[in-house]
């Protein structure tokens, strides 16, 4: 990606393979919330190879693919910044949004749990958000 932005929208997350989400709308919340909080630590850290771990597999793979790179290569090169805070989290079903003070991040439930399929998300007037990470 190397700072480009590329736009992402509910409706295309909500076109990504998931499988069924269980537990509470406040259980998936909360675990939804965990998982930002790991990616946002492992991010404030530079400990890329953790954050790896949390993207989504099609994220990973549009990372490496677009740098020609290991995914923790490729975020050191963007050298993305931490979103701070986590200001509000939405869960639709197996899909999630959680807005932080400075970034929103977009997630889904896979088997292994929620993963990040998108990050460094601005809101755009009347249109999709643009996403410096994403999946393909």
């Amino acid at each position: 990606m190397a700072g480009r932005a590329c736009g992402v929208t509910v409706s295309v997350l909500l076109a990504v393979g998931t499988v069924g989400g269980c537990g509470t709308v406040a259980e998936r919340r909360d675990d939804v919330r965990d998982t930002a909080a790991v990616f946002e630590q492992a991010l404030s850290e530079g400990a890329y190879d953790r954050v790896c771990a949390v993207l989504a597999p099609a994220t990973v793979q549009e990372l490496e693919q677009s740098s020609d790179s290991p995914c923790a290569k490729a975020l050191n090169d963007q050298s993305p910044p931490p979103g701070g805070a986590v200001r509000r989290t939405d869960v639709y079903g197996n899909q999630a949004r959680t807005v932080l003070s400075s970034d929103t991040l977009f997630l889904s439930h896979f088997t292994s749990g929620w993963k990040v399929v998108a990050a460094g998300c601005r809101p755009q007037p009347q249109q999709p958000y643009q996403c410096r990470i994403k999946g393909g």
